[in-house]
């Protein structure tokens, strides 16, 4: 163990999973890394941009696969900081938006350890943008929200019926298993035409769009076996992207998907 650590935890926000997205603040913080802790949504490749002598713990969860805990991570962020100096925390999006971030930071600076944020290209902005969806553009949408699909109480969050109210253009994240809820909250209010696009894998090369109605969008989903990790953006900007003008090109030929292949 070295004599002269000095412990510091540094949150980076890695991007919506295209490794290029990532912040050049963020890569100069994984070149002074000495311990880099990475979630599962991170290209390896990131990696690379650490010290080779740095340690790379991998912390990530996937949906039904935990592998560890947030409060083991929580303690490993100021054991390995301790122990080692610099730690960096390697969070997929942006660190604050549903990252757990702010728990994190909050934990860590309860023992007197150097915190700093490195923010990062947040999905909900940047999976739509990666498809050619405006999440606002005059004239169609003024604003948009930005909610979770599942609490931490496994419900769907009540605000997705608030923002279904409004003309606002609405991004779900973590909302795949609560589709036919959502769908549902929608057809209710006689939405059951407004346009909606899935996008899984965003910005990857395995990317896939899954585009069409309120009305359809659960058959379509279902076919095309959507699954996390994908982002549900619902509002009249879906119509906007180029890549899905065969969908919504003519009032009733639907095409089931669009993939960046």
């Amino acid at each position: 163990m070295r004599s002269n650590i000095t412990p510091k935890v540094t949150l980076v926000g890695a991007g919506p999973g295209d490794s290029e997205l990532i912040t050049l603040k963020g890569i100069l913080a994984l070149n002074t890394a000495d311990v880099v802790l990475y979630d599962a949504l991170i290209d390896p490749v990131l990696l690379k941009h650490a010290p080779q002598s740095a340690l790379k713990i991998f912390v990530g969860k996937r949906v039904g696969k935990h592998s560890i805990p947030q409060d083991d991570t929580n303690q490993l962020c100021v054991e390995l900081a301790k122990k080692h100096g610099h730690v960096v925390r390697l969070k997929g999006g942006d660190p604050f938006v549903f990252g757990r971030g702010g728990e994190e930071i909050d934990y860590i600076e309860t023992f007197g350890i150097s915190t700093a944020v490195v923010p990062g290209i947040t999905s909900a902005v940047a999976v739509p943008a990666s498809a050619g969806i405006p999440v606002t553009k005059r004239g169609i949408s003024e604003s948009f929200w930005v909610v979770t699909g599942t609490t931490s109480s496994r419900e769907l969050s009540q605000d997705v019926a608030l923002a279904a109210q409004s003309t606002a253009t609405v991004v779900i994240l973590m909302g795949t298993k609560k589709l036919s809820e959502i769908a549902q909250i929608y057809r209710k209010m006689g939405k059951e035409n407004l346009p909606i696009a899935i996008i899984q894998s965003g910005t990857t090369n395995e990317e896939i769009i899954t585009a069409g109605f309120i009305q359809d969008i659960e058959q379509k989903a279902l076919k095309n076996q959507v699954e996390a990790p994908a982002i549900i953006i619902i509002g009249e900007v879906v119509r906007e992207s180029l890549r899905l003008a065969e969908v919504y090109g003519k009032p009733y030929q639907w095409s089931v998907c669009s993939s960046n292949k």
